[in-house]
């Protein structure tokens, strides 16, 4: 059975038992915890714990996932694979343990022919946690298995809990027995190989308090509203119907598999070295096509560390020619019948990905020069250890997977510090997640005071999108210390307030300027965010008087900054309207920000745009402001929305219902949760100001808008006059006449150039002829004008001068900016004879400097000491 066929009966078989079926999420997730949605639970979080209301009693969905927690496993076992899709179907306070069994059982044993999977149910074994008297007992009843099947575990393998307080509660899994071949008889207990996991049922069923690791931690009772939480791991079931050992030779994945083994002339199951190395090229190249069709970018972690891995892999097996290109094809056919969006994005999915595989073929030969310079230091030192920090280095700048790292040293006969390296990893993903978590939550980190705020007072009543003034309640204030009751004159605080009128920042926008106002109270909002879902938090300072909590006050938009952030969230949509009208549909957007006056916009291409297609593109943004498009708004499914052609930002998460922002109509269709104008013409002008690069195939374009775009424009036509002026020519004619300026500058420049060389080879020919003999020695000693690099030149102009049969040495000092410098050169006779440049620099500067045996700086000295040390050259030589 086709893995697409499993994906479609999960679905039909929960949707005909009254689950509505949510479509996957996409896998970047604004959770500042995630880099990546890795189970597929995350996009109903909010709902399972409470933070928001769910708007489906009973959902089913095949959520896409990456993980790369584990990487470096990925090929060498049978279970894992950075990219994976969960099978879920999750209650809601609706059904709980009986049902989830039920279907369970229902759906894996039923014969293919009546629309399950038709697993064998004498070869199916659980687990079951080892309190979990209920599941036992239900497993016996619906399923028949008798007790020596249900195995009973313990916290580390049976207790779910998302490792903070909140929901938690037992889990039954799943197993299947593949065999003795692949393994011990005996159950899952003994060996998970032969009895492989696929699906996981959990029982939310109880809150847990405070504690670390999987168990250990306090039951406070059981949940007001129970729900069921499972994951059936698509992957896996493919590998039982499908008949192979591990899920890399499953039907979405082997393709690639095989390609990059007929690519590389190798045959897979020849070598086990060899089939890791395809194994993970087939699954990170898989996982790539489904990250890139996500619109994510390319990066040293996750999304652009399974590109350069799988890069990696095919040189160690012998294949140095670009082979992205060529293995996305094959995982684009392989994934389309699931996720048809690969197909038609598949332009810009290849773009992207070969763009990437350029930079880091040039970025690998950089890194191995940097890696090969460590190794070598760190054996001339004795050491057979590479630290931590310069394994990071590789990493967080050249771009170098870990284990590429640790392969390339051993290959040299070094271990590296990989506790060292996962030390400062750690430090640097805790200061991401704990900038992200401070800045979503208004300056407080801690998300659980703010959890008990939304859980006492509900979600707050947010009016931006109808009004710029409210009459508000403050809820709560928070400081950095906690929940406080009042804040005074200067100080800064996050408020919650029961309503407001203040766009929190996403979908990138700014958020809101603005104040709150009282009886005896003024503040100024600082910042919007929206830590939780339903919760609108503000940082305010307190201006005059004191905020007090339960006080009653306006909160009020400045407006003049509001007009200013709607006039550029519309000019973002419509120059990534004409973007895509003038580069065609692969010039996506992948990233944005905009605040009043200014946008940026980010987009995969490779290369810059040249000055015509700027103007082309601005051109075509300005044209629809002057046709002044009108703006709407339409509320509707997301199906509906993507059956429109609206296009959807992947770090966004949407809800059931979603926001569909049109300029134009179908010119710029977005989903949108921002502000906007009603007109296109209110958005005044759109001056792009910046076309630049932001990472290997990602450009950024940047804009004025509004009064700013005005006054952009208005300070570049001072500026042409200016020049106009200053260089005598109508502004027509200033490209012609700068660039003839120029040409005369350059042609200046050469002239000088020659007359510095004609006048260093006159100098040079004065002091070679007046040359001492110091024993057989010719010695030239002379001060230059300039630099080192003056002085390096005339050293040398000298020392090639001097008969070649002779030794000869030349010592020239020179003075800039007060700090005086050496410069010896040695003749290749005086090499022969064993003066040495660097060794006499060492002597005469005692001990500091040096460099080749035949040409030689160092510096450190005051003019008085330059003289003496020149002075000094014979004398030292004569005494070598």
């Amino acid at each position: 059975m086709r893995t697409a066929e499993i994906r479609r009966r999960f679905l039909d078989f929960f949707a005909e038992r009254g689950h509505t079926v949510v479509p996957s999420a996409p896998l970047p997730t604004p959770d500042p915890t995630l880099l990546f949605v890795n189970a597929g639970m995350v996009p109903f979080k909010p709902y399972l714990t409470g933070e928001a209301a769910a708007p489906w009693p009973r959902a089913t969905s095949v959520q896409k996932c990456v993980r790369t927690l584990d990487i470096e496993e990925v090929g060498r076992t049978t279970r894992h694979g950075s990219f994976f899709q969960m099978n879920g179907n999750f209650s809601l306070g609706d059904y709980f343990k009986e049902e989830a069994i039920a279907f369970a059982w229902e759906l894996s044993t039923s014969p293919v022919s009546d629309g399950g999977y038709g697993l064998d149910p004498d070869r199916i074994w659980v687990t079951v946690h080892h309190t979990d008297d209920e599941a036992r007992a239900l497993w016996r009843r619906i399923a028949g298995l008798p007790d020596e099947r249900i195995v009973a575990r313990g916290d580390e393998d049976n207790l779910w809990s998302m490792g903070v307080p909140g929901p938690c509660g037992p889990c039954s899994e799943l197993y299947y027995d593949r065999g003795p071949a692949l393994g011990r008889a005996g159950g899952p207990a003994v060996d998970e190989d032969r009895y492989m996991e696929f699906w996981n049922l959990v029982f939310m069923q109880y809150e847990r308090g405070e504690g670390p690791g999987k168990s250990g931690y306090p039951i406070l009772g059981e949940l007001p509203r129970r729900n069921i939480d499972t994951g059936m791991g698509l992957e896996r079931m493919a590998t039982l119907l499908q008949g192979v050992d591990n899920l890399y030779e499953t039907d979405e994945t082997r393709p690639v598999l095989d390609r990059a083994a007929a690519l590389a002339g190798v045959r897979y199951g020849a070598d086990a070295q060899a089939d890791v190395r395809l194994r993970v090229v087939a699954d990170h190249v898989r996982t790539a096509l489904m990250l890139l069709a996500d619109d994510t970018s390319p990066s040293n972690e996750g999304r652009g560390y399974v590109l350069r891995r799988a890069v990696r892999s095919m040189r160690q097996l012998g294949y140095e020619d670009p082979v992205l290109p060529e293995l996305l094809a094959v995982a684009r056919d392989c994934m389309a019948p699931g996720y048809p969006e690969v197909a038609d994005t598949y332009d810009r999915i290849v773009d992207r990905a070969a763009g990437e595989e350029d930079a880091f073929r040039a970025t690998l030969r950089q890194g191995t020069t940097v890696l090969d310079t460590a190794v070598t230091e760190v054996k001339a030192k004795g050491g057979r250890r590479l630290p931590g920090a310069q394994a990071f280095l590789l990493h967080d700048t050249y771009g170098f997977p870990i284990d590429l790292t640790l392969e390339m040293a051993a290959e040299q006969g070094v271990e590296v510090d990989r506790d060292g390296f996962t030390a400062l990893m750690r430090e640097q993903r805790e200061r991401a997640r704990a900038d992200a978590r401070a800045r979503q939550s208004g300056g407080t980190a801690d998300t659980t005071i703010l959890r008990a705020v939304l859980n006492e007072h509900g979600r707050t009543d947010w009016r931006a999108w109808d009004t710029l003034t409210t009459r508000s309640r403050v809820l709560a204030l928070l400081s950095a210390a906690g929940p406080a009751p009042v804040a005074g004159e200067g100080e800064i605080v996050t408020a919650v307030l029961d309503r407001t009128p203040f766009y929190a920042e996403s979908g990138g926008q700014d958020s809101d300027a603005g104040h709150l106002s009282g009886a005896s109270v003024e503040v100024k909002v600082l910042d919007v965010q929206r830590p939780l879902p339903g919760l609108v938090v503000h940082q305010v300072r307190v201006t005059a008087g004191e905020l007090a909590v339960g006080d009653e006050v306006t909160a009020a938009v400045d407006p003049e900054w509001r007009l200013g952030a709607r006039q550029a969230h519309s000019g973002t949509h419509v120059l990534h309207a004409a973007l895509r009208q003038i580069l065609g549909p692969t010039a996506l957007q992948s990233g944005s920000y905009n605040r009043p006056g200014y946008l940026r916009l980010d987009f995969p291409w490779r290369g810059a745009l040249p000055p015509t297609i700027r103007s082309e593109i601005e051109e075509a943004a300005n044209q629809a402001l002057r046709r002044d498009l009108p703006v709407g708004v339409r509320w509707m499914t997301l199906p509906e929305a993507k059956e429109l052609g609206a296009l959807a930002l992947f770090d966004e998460t949407y809800g059931e219902k979603v926001r569909v922002v049109e300029i134009g109509g179908a010119w710029s269709r977005e989903l949108c949760g921002g502000t906007h104008v009603e007109h296109a013409s209110q958005i005044g002008v759109v001056a792009l100001t910046s076309e630049s690069s932001v990472g290997a195939g990602m450009r950024r374009l940047e804009a004025a808008v509004g009064v700013e775009g005005f006054g952009f424009l208005a300070r570049e036509r001072d500026l042409v006059a200016r020049i106009a002026e200053q260089v005598q020519a109508p502004r027509a004619e200033l490209p012609d006449r700068i660039a003839g300026l120029l040409e005369r500058l350059k042609s200046a420049d050469r002239e000088n150039q020659r007359l510095r060389q004609a006048a260093t080879r006159a100098r040079a020919a004065e002091l070679a002829s007046k040359a001492q003999d110091v024993d057989g020695v010719l010695v030239v000693t002379a001060t230059t004008d300039g630099d080192t690099d003056a002085a390096r030149s005339l050293a040398t102009t000298v020392r090639d001068l001097l008969p070649a049969e002779r030794p000869g040495v030349v010592v020239i000092g020179t003075d800039s900016g007060g700090k005086a410098s050496l410069v010896a050169a040695v003749s290749a006779a005086a090499d022969a004879s064993e003066l040495h440049a660097a060794r006499l620099i060492k002597r005469l500067l005692n001990g500091k400097g040096g460099e080749s045996a035949q040409l030689a700086q160092g510096g450190g000295l005051s003019e008085d000491q330059l003289r003496r040390v020149l002075e000094s050259v014979p004398t030292t030589l004569h005494e070598r």
